[in-house]
Order: C-alpha cells, then structure tokens, then sequence
C-alpha cells in the first residue's frame, strides 16, 4: 500500500440538506490544494487522493478550513493514509458475524485515544446487535437497520464528531479506489 494516499472522511457532507458540496467542487478543492488523482465516491464526502509530502492530521486541517473559506461548508475531515486504512478494513471482527454489509458500520476515530472513552460501551452487551473496536475505529452490526441500532446511537452520543462512519460497503469501496491504478 502507498502511504501518500490519503482517505479523507468528511463528516456529514450531503446528509440531508445540510453541509452540500458538489463532489466535483469537492475535487477541485483537493487539485487547488495541491492533492493528486484525487477521486471521489458516493455524494458523501468520501475522497481518495495522492498527498505526497503531507501528513494525514496536515490533510485533514488543510481540507477543513478550504471547505470553510472556498465553500464556505464547516465540516471534520477525518484523514487516513492507506496503510492505516488498511489496517482499518483488516481489524473488523465481526465480518462473521455481519450479513448485510449495509448495515455493518465503522466509525474512525479521529483521534486514537477516544478508544479510551469507548470502554463502558463495549462491556455493555448490545444483543443482537455487537460493538467492537480496533485502535483506529469501532465496528458495529445493526441487524435492525441503523436507525434503530443502540449501540449506534450510544456511540454517537458518546464521541460526538470525534468519530465520522461509513458502512462496510462504503469502506470496501474506497479500499478498491486505494488498491486500484490512479486516474489517467
């Protein structure tokens, strides 16, 4: 994996009416600052792009405060290079467990210690649904469908905007984009 390619997970983009950004203004944004092949999937903030010479908390600032001052759209970007995202996509226990990868979330942390904060919530047992968690983000099964998931709503409430999810179809995706050849 190359880790100067950058995930960046913009939280609440186009959900609703609120916080919209046209994913070609969002492309343009990235080539403005400097970001290469940049990609994006879904109309929901999730864009894959080459970040030689950054950092991923130097991304995720430098795209927070474009989207304020270009955009004028207040969003957290939650920044990964490829190697963590790897690891992401490889620390989810309860693909075994999921059948519908729509209703499997991941939640990444925005920072590594709100791992922490997640301990009451995972000695809790959340039957039939399950929470688990890896050092980068959480991983919940919502056999119910999101919306009516506890454990979904508890880790909101918990961490707030410090974590941003995406489905396990979503994450699978952008994996694809990250392990596939740059745009020509």
């Amino acid at each position: 994996m190359n880790a100067e390619q950058h995930v960046a997970l913009l939280r609440g983009i186009n959900v609703g009416r609120a916080k919209r950004v046209a994913m070609a203004d969002l492309r343009k944004l990235l080539g403005e600052l400097g970001y290469s092949d940049v990609r994006t999937l879904l109309n929901s903030g999730n864009v894959v792009f080459g970040a030689a010479g950054f950092t991923p908390a130097e991304s995720a600032a430098r795209i927070e405060e474009a989207l304020v001052l270009k955009l004028g759209v207040a969003a957290r970007a939650t920044v990964l290079d490829a190697v963590r995202f790897g690891e992401i996509i490889a620390g989810n226990t309860l693909l075994a467990l999921a059948d519908d990868p729509s209703r499997l979330l991941v939640s990444v942390f925005k920072q590594p210690a709100d791992l922490a904060r997640l301990a009451p919530l995972l000695r809790q047992d959340w039957a039939p649904e399950a929470l688990a968690a890896g050092p980068w983000a959480a991983y919940l099964w919502c056999p119910a469908g999101v919306l009516a998931s506890r454990a979904a709503a508890a880790l909101g409430a918990l961490l707030g905007d410090a974590v941003t999810s995406r489905n396990w179809a979503t994450m699978r995706k952008l994996q694809a984009l990250l392990d596939g050849p740059p745009p020509r």
